[in-house]
């Protein structure tokens, strides 16, 4: 019996000693990072900063891979069905990984308990856009529109933070608008551009090349202070809406299940990474801050968004999908 006990014992020693070598020789290729919307929205401008970033640090490839659509569903379930070895990550948003949760009744995947946090990146404020030939000058503007000439008005959501954002503004304001789907920010501003929509709630650092070309105003920011890129643009809060606040955010996710080890040197790079001032220079030009933390405060922040979110798409009174 002793001698079955000690042999039991070697060769769990033995596993777990090759299982600490195959996560020490970790990358030994290229790590896929899947990000849920089309290139050019927030998400995937953070995504290609951060996968530079980590290709540098540990000296293999890191391929940015959108898979846009179907509410993120489309990226979320190719993460969370793929090996959990560390060489599959999601770059989020939000949406795929919290709002979601408050906004469907049935989810093709579990958020919380098929995806391990890895660490937090940056946030950013939406803009309130319209094209720059509608007659909207202000925010006024469009919520006396809206009133004196109801569901007469719609807007383009590239997702369900989108949405509920929106629809938290029109509720606090008293009025209705039209919800358009897009598979992302970047064809709801195309849109918009082209004056297929009247407005977008959108990613700031999105809207702000279509500002700058001209095609577009931005009415107002959604957070707590005005961004130094656009100074004269108010907060909504400023510009009536009361108590308004709604952000977006990025952070880094794997599979369920992927060994520590993996999960800490993913962090401890992404934390660096986020808090160097290189990062912060490019956050600065596309209109992100920086909030870099690692596994542990995520998955506390993330249960804390699916919370926020949930109360807001209730003052909203958006039912579950």
């Amino acid at each position: 019996m002793y001698k079955l006990i000690k042999q039991i014992l070697v060769g769990a020693g033995a596993c777990l000693a090759l299982a600490g070598i195959a996560h020490a020789a970790y990358p030994e290729k290229p790590i896929r990072m899947v990000v849920s919307f089309p290139p050019g929205s927030g998400t995937d401008t953070n995504a290609r900063y951060a996968a530079k970033k980590l290709s540098e640090r540990v000296g293999v490839p890191v391929v940015v891979e959108n898979r846009p659509g179907a509410n993120s569903f489309i990226a979320a379930e190719a993460v969370v069905s793929a090996a959990p070895d560390g060489y599959t990550l999601l770059l989020a948003s939000n949406s795929p990984v919290t709002t979601n949760v408050v906004m469907f009744e049935k989810l093709p995947y579990d958020p919380v308990k098929q995806l391990a946090p890895i660490a937090k990146l940056a946030y950013g404020p939406m803009a309130l856009a319209v094209h720059n030939d509608s007659p909207f000058k202000t925010v006024q503007d469009l919520i006396d529109s809206a009133r004196k000439s109801p569901n007469s008005l719609n807007y383009g959501g590239g997702s369900a933070s989108y949405r509920i954002a929106t629809e938290l503004f029109l509720t606090q304001n008293d009025i209705e608008a039209e919800f358009i789907p897009y598979k992302g920010a970047a064809p709801a501003l195309t849109d918009l551009a082209g004056g297929h929509v009247d407005f977008v709630f959108a990613d700031l650092g999105a809207v702000i090349p279509f500002e700058q070309s001209g095609n577009m105003r931005i009415l107002a920011v959604t957070g707590n202070e005005r961004v130094k890129s656009v100074p004269n643009v108010p907060t909504l809060q400023e510009a009536g809406t009361e108590n308004y606040y709604m952000i977006n955010w990025t952070a880094a996710f794997a599979p369920a299940g992927t060994p520590q080890p993996i999960i800490d040197l993913l962090s401890g790079h992404f934390v660096e990474i986020y808090k160097e001032a290189e990062a912060q220079e490019f956050l600065d030009r596309t209109n992100w801050f920086a909030f870099p933390a690692g596994a542990e405060e995520l998955g506390k922040f993330q249960l804390s968004e699916i919370e926020r979110w949930g109360a807001a798409a209730k003052a909203a009174d958006i039912p579950k999908q």
